[in-house]
């Protein structure tokens, strides 16, 4: 018994990869290295200080910065845990744990669901703003907004152990070491699809254009109440938030969908998706944590006069979190 168990072994064991000493010393491997590692250091950063503002400042609880603080958390291990972890495997000749292998692939799945659920919690936030605002304080207070921030955490937890069930079961019981890698069958990649990318796009394309619609009308209903003399100054600053508005609409979509579309061309060819930390695919789908603060913060005046004092370190003097900063 115990000599079939070492064959079975030796079978598996894997070939030593000889090209990985002259990958580490490769200027390419430097450069893509440093510029992986930057980054990380951009994603964490600016996602940290999302957090630090939201949380520090008081005139920031609001209703809509708990969905925006639950995606900058989620953004923010992301460039703590996942980026780093898949940096060094990049350069690594080792094997990888399975244990470890199986949470890394778990925790990577359940923090980009969080993100991609956020997303379109804020996008639900601002289409009831906009469109119901009457009834926007009723319908949508903080202890809802922490309700879903927290059911969105969950479902993302079990989502992910139902997509990944089968592969980590089979991981965990496969005595051959292998490459930290995990294959995704088309049928739940199918799943995945719908799930991540098909319908959080679809629902964000619907509300947001309802959004600019809405946003559209009742500027023209403004523009034609007011008197003559001030139209063609009045006409002219519309125009521009039309415009800033449909821009920041394709920007929001625009990244959404080229960081997360490379990951699907495989399903979309009807292949199955290989989920491998170090391919490109993988590293764009982590970029939307990096753009994700810049989209959704950077554009807020309050967030730049927040960095202000979070740089200057003023947030450590006494009663700075009541200062105003919108």
């Amino acid at each position: 018994m115990m000599v079939e168990t070492l064959e079975q072994v030796e079978l598996c064991t894997p070939p030593l990869n000889t090209s990985c000493m002259s990958t580490l010393v490769s200027p390419k491997a430097t450069l893509i290295k440093t510029l992986l590692y930057c980054i990380v250091l951009l994603t964490v950063t600016l996602n940290l200080l999302v957090v630090i503002s939201i949380s520090h400042f008081r005139q920031l609880h609001t209703t809509t910065n708990v969905f925006l603080l639950s995606l900058a958390v989620s953004d923010w291990f992301v460039g703590v845990a996942l980026m780093p972890t898949e940096i060094i495997n990049m350069q690594s000749c080792r094997f990888m744990g399975k244990i470890t292998c199986a949470l890394l692939f778990l925790w990577n799945l359940t923090l980009t669901s969080t993100s991609v659920g956020s997303m379109v919690l804020i996008s639900v936030d601002r289409y009831v703003a906009i469109c119901a605002p009457l009834h926007y304080s009723s319908m949508i207070t903080t202890n809802r907004a922490k309700i879903c921030v927290s059911l969105c955490w969950i479902c993302s937890v079990i989502y992910s152990f139902i997509i990944l069930k089968d592969q980590l079961y089979q991981d965990m019981f496969n005595p051959c070491p292998k490459e930290c890698t995990i294959f995704i069958s088309y049928i739940s990649g199918a799943v995945d699809f719908i799930l991540t990318f098909f319908c959080p796009v679809s629902v964000i394309i619907v509300l947001y254009m309802r959004v600019f619609v809405v946003a559209v009308s009742q500027a023209r209903i403004m523009r034609s109440q007011i008197v003559a003399v001030k139209s063609k100054t009045l006409t002219v600053v519309v125009k521009k938030s039309e415009m800033r508005a449909a821009r920041t609409l394709g920007i929001v979509l625009l990244v959404f969908i080229v960081c997360l579309c490379p990951y699907y061309c495989p399903f979309l060819a009807g292949e199955d998706i290989t989920a491998n930390g170090s391919s490109s695919q993988i590293w764009l789908f982590y970029c939307n944590s990096t753009f994700n603060p810049l989209i959704y913060a950077f554009f807020y005046p309050w967030f730049r006069k927040a960095i202000k004092l979070i740089v200057s370190l003023q947030i450590l003097q006494p009663g700075s979190c009541e200062v105003k900063i919108m």
